[in-house]
Protein backbone atom coordinates (compact mmCIF):
# COMPACT_ATOMS: atom_id res chain seq x y z
CA UNK A 1 0.00 0.00 0.00
CA UNK A 2 1.47 3.59 -0.86
CA UNK A 3 1.65 6.25 1.26
CA UNK A 4 -0.71 8.51 -0.66
CA UNK A 5 -3.54 5.93 -0.44
CA UNK A 6 -2.91 5.64 3.30
CA UNK A 7 -3.43 9.44 3.59
CA UNK A 8 -6.59 9.65 1.92
CA UNK A 9 -7.86 7.19 4.63
CA UNK A 10 -9.87 8.07 7.84
CA UNK A 11 -7.90 7.71 10.85
CA UNK A 12 -10.60 4.84 11.88
CA UNK A 13 -9.93 3.21 8.46
CA UNK A 14 -6.22 3.17 8.96
CA UNK A 15 -6.51 1.43 12.10
CA UNK A 16 -9.24 -1.43 10.81
CA UNK A 17 -6.59 -1.86 8.16
CA UNK A 18 -3.38 -2.16 10.64
CA UNK A 19 -5.77 -4.90 13.23
CA UNK A 20 -6.10 -6.80 9.92
CA UNK A 21 -2.78 -6.51 8.64
CA UNK A 22 -1.37 -7.98 11.49
CA UNK A 23 -3.71 -10.66 11.36
CA UNK A 24 -2.61 -11.43 7.69
CA UNK A 25 0.83 -11.34 9.18
CA UNK A 26 0.18 -13.65 11.71
CA UNK A 27 -1.00 -16.12 9.50
CA UNK A 28 1.73 -15.67 6.97
CA UNK A 29 4.40 -16.42 9.76
CA UNK A 30 2.52 -19.68 10.53
CA UNK A 31 2.72 -20.20 6.89
CA UNK A 32 6.07 -19.80 7.22
CA UNK A 33 7.01 -21.70 9.97
CA UNK A 34 5.64 -24.41 8.48
CA UNK A 35 7.40 -24.32 5.15
CA UNK A 36 4.02 -23.87 3.28
CA UNK A 37 4.52 -19.76 2.07
CA UNK A 38 5.13 -19.05 -1.45
CA UNK A 39 6.36 -15.76 -0.92
CA UNK A 40 8.58 -15.11 2.34
CA UNK A 41 9.44 -11.42 0.66
CA UNK A 42 5.40 -10.66 1.52
CA UNK A 43 5.66 -10.99 5.40
CA UNK A 44 8.50 -8.20 4.90
CA UNK A 45 6.22 -5.82 2.69
CA UNK A 46 3.81 -6.48 5.39
CA UNK A 47 5.17 -5.40 7.97
CA UNK A 48 6.64 -2.37 6.11
CA UNK A 49 2.89 -1.23 5.03
CA UNK A 50 1.90 -1.40 9.27
CA UNK A 51 4.62 0.70 10.14
CA UNK A 52 3.42 3.20 7.45
CA UNK A 53 0.26 3.36 8.78
CA UNK A 54 1.24 3.70 11.96
CA UNK A 55 3.40 6.48 11.22
CA UNK A 56 0.59 8.38 9.57
CA UNK A 57 -1.56 7.78 12.25
CA UNK A 58 1.41 8.97 15.28
CA UNK A 59 1.54 12.42 12.66
CA UNK A 60 -1.84 13.38 12.50
CA UNK A 61 -1.95 12.60 16.19
CA UNK A 62 1.34 15.22 16.74
CA UNK A 63 -0.55 17.58 14.18
CA UNK A 64 -3.73 17.56 16.25
CA UNK A 65 -1.78 17.82 19.83
CA UNK A 66 0.67 20.45 18.55
CA UNK A 67 3.29 18.44 18.38
CA UNK A 68 3.37 17.86 22.44
CA UNK A 69 3.25 14.40 23.61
Amino acid sequence: MKVSEIRKLKNEEIETKVKETKKELLNLRIKNATGSLEKPSKIREMKKDVARMLTILKEREMDSTGGEK
